[in-house]
């Protein structure tokens, strides 16, 4: 296995570059931030931007921990690929990253400032610094569960290689726990009116009497007593149910919807 690594200092657009430095080179694996990634899909691992602090960041990036540096080594036994890259803020950090792992030594440095323009890594920089955005080269619905509640959104970029056709490859933004900028929650409260106002919006829905939330790291479970006016398709009105609620909650709270669970507690039928 041939390694490669691209190394540059944290907000100069590593991850936002990687996927074409990939593409140029023909390497179809990278390990970014603690996942290994193929073209669009992540293939295992957990993102070192969940944690809390940068210290717990770094150490998930640089596979710290066994049961994650395991992981990750079994993998790679398992799929063995032609060529790797390994995306590092420093050559020390991609070096300490392919030791863990057993990969070393790297046959092979890319620093940004020879794939990137000076205008590109100073924008780069300037997102980071004044808005926390990271970006993470994987699709947003790849992403999702893994940045449930996060301030989430995509990037979408042609992409050409040696004159072949355009190709789209689309990234995520996300702002992390330990980004400078602060955090945020969403109170049990406010998504239960969310919640609600999905529910006012469905056809054949009289009210609903109980809304309960089940929060998990990976996203959220909701669970929803209805009353279906009478005359309607009760599976039907419960499925558009179940997708309204889906649709308002992700767009407007970034959260990963696991599942809805619907109950029809009663048919209302009205008097004449």
């Amino acid at each position: 296995m041939k390694v490669y690594a691209l190394v540059g200092k944290s907000g100069t657009g590593k991850s936002y570059k990687a996927m074409s430095v990939a593409r140029e080179r023909h390497i179809k694996y990278l390990i970014d931030d603690g996942i290994l990634i193929s073209g669009q899909r992540k293939i295992i691992g957990s993102s070192a931007k969940r944690e809390h602090t940068k210290i717990a960041a770094v150490k998930r990036a640089i596979f710290h921990h066994d049961i994650h540096r395991d992981e990750m080594k079994d993998k790679l036994e398992e799929i063995m690929p032609d060529e790797l890259m390994i995306i590092g803020t420093s050559v020390k950090m991609v070096n300490q990253i392919a030791s863990n792992l057993g990969i070393d030594p790297i046959d092979e440095l890319i620093f940004i400032e020879d794939v990137s323009t000076e205008a590109e890594i100073e924008t780069a920089k300037f997102h980071r610094l004044h808005y926390g955005k990271h970006v993470i080269p994987l699709p947003t619905l790849e992403v999702r569960k893994d940045f449930s509640g996060y301030f989430l959104d995509s990037l979408r970029i042609f992409s050409r290689v040696f004159g072949r056709s355009d190709k789209i490859i689309e990234k995520s933004v996300v702002r992390p726990t330990f980004s400078q900028i602060g955090q945020f929650t969403i109170a049990n409260k406010t998504l239960i009116q969310i919640v609600g106002h999905s529910i006012n919006l469905t056809e054949g829905v009289e009210k609903y009497t109980k809304i309960r939330l089940n929060k998990k790291p990976e996203g959220i479970i909701v669970e929803i007593d209805l009353v279906i006016k009478y005359g309607f398709n009760v599976h039907k009105v419960s499925q558009n149910a179940i997708n309204q609620v889906k649709k308002y909650l992700e767009m407007m709270t970034q959260m990963n919807v696991i599942d809805i669970h619907i109950v029809v507690k009663s048919v209302y039928l009205e008097e004449f």
